[in-house]
């Protein structure tokens, strides 16, 4: 039992940080080799898992030499276009100035019912109200409608906006109190106990969430009783 523990353990986190080491994007969108990565990976560390005769190593080191070969595929696709393109692919246009692509959709074995559906998740019913579907290598679909579909922005109203849109910093975190954040706002525990202490709270074990925005704008949500 405590061999089957320790395996899982070990090669869980060897997981974990090859995934890490890759990149959010990786996490984010697969594309096909990155899919093919996610498969190889989990169907190898399930054999070590499970037959406690095959040695740890024996799923250890295809798993680094697959994030490694990812790892590699990633700087060279970084550093050249055709590479990437042969690895990764290219985006492929559905829909170009509003006419539908019929000769790349077969080719991507996109069907129209697809398409219609993709159209309808993002809020458009008609297919005259887009300008451009893009299908991206993760399989995503981009949409860019014409201009008359879009909503009138601040700039083609001809209005001005201050830009005072700053990003909260967590002071409190489910009860613990962020040191770091505290002296990077300039803040002290004397500041944080009389802020709490107004809110009707005696500790920072009380709160579950308390943020500061633009140095003086403070949102404090408190813990919720456990019923």
């Amino acid at each position: 039992m405590a061999t089957a523990f320790l395996r899982t353990v070990i090669l869980y986190f060897l997981i974990v940080f090859g995934l890490r080491l890759m990149g959010k994007r990786q996490i984010g969108d697969l594309e096909p080799s990155d899919l093919v990565l996610t498969m190889m990976v989990s169907d190898l560390a399930t054999v070590p898992m499970q037959d406690f005769g095959i040695p740890l190593l024996a799923g250890v080191i295809p798993i680094l030499t697959l994030q490694a070969l990812s790892m590699l595929f990633s700087q060279l696709s970084l550093k050249s276009l055709r590479f990437r393109a042969l690895v990764c692919g290219t985006p492929t246009v559905l829909i170009d100035h509003g006419r539908v692509c019929q000769s790349a959709m077969r080719k991507n074995r996109f069907t129209i019912d697809e398409l219609l559906e993709e159209l309808r998740a993002q809020g458009y019913s008609e297919l005259d109200a887009v300008k451009y579907a893009i299908l991206e290598n993760s399989g995503q679909l981009s949409i860019l409608p014409w201009p008359r579909e879009q909503p009138a922005t601040i700039k083609q109203l001809h209005q001005t906006v201050a830009d005072d849109v700053e990003l909260p910093v967590v002071l409190i975190n489910d009860g613990r109190v962020l040191r770091k954040s505290l002296l990077k706002c300039g803040k002290t525990d004397e500041w944080l106990a009389q802020q709490l202490s107004s809110r009707g709270y005696s500790s920072p074990g009380e709160v579950f969430l308390l943020t500061l925005t633009g140095g003086d704008s403070v949102c404090c949500l408190g813990k919720e009783n456990p019923s």
